[in-house]
């Protein structure tokens, strides 16, 4: 596991649950029909975090498997979603049962797993004609005061800190044999929140939470200058931060 996801979501588990966004219920609409998910059928979540979208797969009536391989993170999420499986694994190694899934979901967590071993592990979970979904949550930097924020999030970044923003990951699936074409769609999802809660996001971010208290202030106050220098996150009371929720689905067998 990457140190910063290892460590950092270990100290930043409930700042994680409080500042981040949840999903569109449309987006759940659309995976629920292309997978399909409904009950009696069983999708696992790696990568579940605290449950941010196992709590809405659980909406389907499907039989969910929350892997999860932060104790902290997964004692978050057994306590919020006490009706879910939840088990310790990874990605790479879920120790899950041959055949045992219909789908397999990964929201928010696809990129920082070992592609290749991934795949294999989703190639040997899933059920013949099962299919994965790749969830994520990315910020719509067309806003202008967005775009500062997550060039502060870039600038602290070290060089190997995994991104979905630059589409790598679709290198896996190809020329990969028995995968179908990658369908995909997009929705905007506007998260209503506080100029403190966006601070909060921002140390949440897993390699802010590994840095020193004093790496962590000097953050701190440059998100607070930028989120100054704007008219849209200058005043109190709630503001919208927008993101754009991405959602890739494709077809194993």
């Amino acid at each position: 596991m990457h140190h910063a996801a290892g460590v950092g979501y270990q100290r930043a588990a409930g700042v994680y649950e409080r500042s981040r966004p949840s999903y569109p219920m449309a987006a759940l609409a659309e995976l629920a029909d292309a997978l399909p998910l409904e009950a009696g059928r069983r999708v696992v979540d790696l990568g579940a975090g605290t449950g941010k979208f196992t709590r809405l797969l659980a909406l389907t009536g499907a039989e969910v498997v929350a892997v999860e391989p932060v104790a902290e993170m997964r004692e978050r999420l057994a306590e919020l979603l006490p009706g879910v499986n939840v088990t310790a694994g990874t990605a790479e190694a879920t120790g899950l049962p041959d055949a045992s899934a219909d789908a397999v979901v990964a929201a928010q967590s696809w990129h920082w797993f070992q592609e290749a071993d991934a795949l294999a592990e989703v190639e040997r979970l899933l059920r013949p004609g099962g299919a994965l979904a790749l969830v994520w949550n990315t910020y719509d930097t067309s806003v202008p005061w967005v775009r500062d924020f997550q060039d502060i999030i870039f600038r602290f970044a070290p060089r190997d800190l995994p991104s979905p923003l630059d589409g790598g990951w679709r290198k896996a699936f190809a020329g990969r044999d028995g995968w179908g074409a990658i369908s995909e769609r997009h929705w905007p999802n506007p998260h209503s929140t506080t100029v403190t809660d966006v601070v909060e996001r921002m140390m949440s971010s897993s390699h802010v939470a590994v840095m020193s208290p004093a790496e962590q202030e000097g953050v701190r106050a440059e998100v607070l200058s930028v989120l100054g220098s704007h008219d849209a996150t200058r005043r109190e009371g709630r503001i919208d931060l927008p993101y754009t929720t991405d959602v890739y689905w494709v077809r194993f067998g």
